[in-house]
């Protein structure tokens, strides 16, 4: 088994050897790219999942779908440390120069730069943006985008870069990951830049992807962001579609898990894309013949539970206070599935009212998210083991 030849390729956003399982959601992808390319009005879409499941691969499939089709892709990863109008510029920048390059002279696409440069002045005055030589040569478009009320500016920002892409016949794709670390304010300016193109039918779609909490934050920030968004959520493989994932991969290869290989890897990753993606990559290596039997499938389980522990895990867990960590141990103790946030308190030997604090702060730094009311449950799968390995004496703490 020569490890240069194994086909699996465990990492963030990295394409696995055999997309299994996910072609109803890119099939609804293709048909919004297409109807939107045609004029039609159509939901964009905020894609909804646990980590692990496989929304930045997706992203990256459908924003090659939608360039295919045509459209001018901008791909953005949201994080904590920058504003939204901080990812967006540099990308709306490079598209408009597209659009700008083609040899017929557009008053839409120029528009749109004197447009955009009014956006950059205005928020220079609210929040510090990066340096950026954005070399458009043009005076600002005085009146529009220059209010320094995002909401507003945002709206004509899109409503501009669709009128040029209009314009040159083509269409943009705008692709966001991790969009639950926007702010409630930038949530809702984007989500109400979308309204306006759909209201005007302009050739601009939004294809975003986020952990569950999601939902109820697009909700809050815009009380129409149900009708204007499809919400496709990912979870774990189906059985059949898991063993495709791991089966297809080495079959390739000349290679292939035995039954009771593949449903031992199953059962331990629950399924979820990432894990299987982990095991099969330490089943490959440790497997000494082309047949992956359950001794393998066992010692991978052992390999693949300690390269999580220490990065896939560790990562995330090295990012939280003592008190956090202490609430995901609580959150933990109490099992797998999703906890009254009472229940989690009252582990804690706290009142909800001042567990809430840490609860809020972990549902912000991504770690949990509520299920509904009042639940509590883990954004990451399997983490609830490895709460337990790193701390694996657990007592009741009194925080007050």
């Amino acid at each position: 088994m020569d490890p240069l030849q194994n086909p699996f390729s465990p990492g963030a956003g990295s394409p696995p050897p055999e997309l299994a399982g996910r072609n109803d959601i890119l099939n609804q992808a293709m048909m919004t790219l297409a109807r939107v390319k045609r004029g039609r009005a159509e939901k964009s879409m905020m894609i909804i999942g646990l980590r692990g499941t496989g929304k930045t691969v997706l992203l990256h499939e459908i924003s090659k779908l939608a360039e295919n089709e045509g459209y001018q892709a901008a791909f953005i990863e949201a994080h904590e440390k920058k504003s939204l109008p901080e990812l967006l510029l540099p990308e709306l920048r490079r598209v408009l120069f597209i659009l700008d390059a083609d040899k017929k002279i557009s008053e839409k696409v120029k528009k749109a730069f004197r447009v955009l440069k009014s956006f950059v002045s205005s928020i220079k005055l609210n929040i510090k943006i990066q340096e950026i030589d954005f070399g458009m040569g043009v005076e600002p478009e005085r009146g529009i985008a220059d209010s320094g009320d995002l909401e507003s500016d945002l709206a004509q920002v899109f409503i501009s870069l669709g009128e040029a892409a209009k314009d040159r016949n083509t269409s943009v794709a705008i692709v966001i990951d991790e969009l639950q670390y926007l702010t409630e304010q930038e949530l809702s300016s984007l989500i109400m830049a979308i309204h306006r193109i759909t209201q005007k039918s302009l050739p601009v779609v939004l294809i975003g992807a986020g952990l569950p909490q999601l939902v109820g934050k697009a909700g809050r920030a815009k009380s129409y962001a149900e009708r204007l968004f499809d919400y496709p959520e990912l979870g774990p493989l189906k059985k059949e579609d898991a063993k495709q994932a791991l089966q297809a991969p080495v079959k390739r290869e000349n290679v292939s898990f035995t039954d009771e290989a593949l449903n031992e890897i199953i059962n331990v990753t629950e399924g979820y894309p990432y894990f299987l993606q982990e095991w099969g990559y330490q089943a490959w290596n440790i497997a000494q013949k082309s047949l992956i039997d359950i001794a393998v499938a066992k010692s991978a389980t052992d390999a693949s539970i300690q390269r999580l522990d220490q990065n896939f895990f560790r990562v995330r867990f090295d990012r939280l206070t003592p008190r956090e960590k202490e609430y995901l141990r609580a959150l933990a103790e109490l099992g797998s599935a999703p906890q009254r946030s009472g229940d989690v308190a009252e582990e804690l030997g706290l009142d909800v009212q001042n567990a809430a604090p840490l609860r809020n702060n972990l549902i912000k730094k991504g770690m949990i998210y509520s299920p509904k009311h009042g639940d509590t449950a883990f954004t990451v799968p399997l983490f609830e083991g490895f709460m337990k390995r790193t701390i694996p004496i657990f007592a009741k703490k009194h925080l007050k």
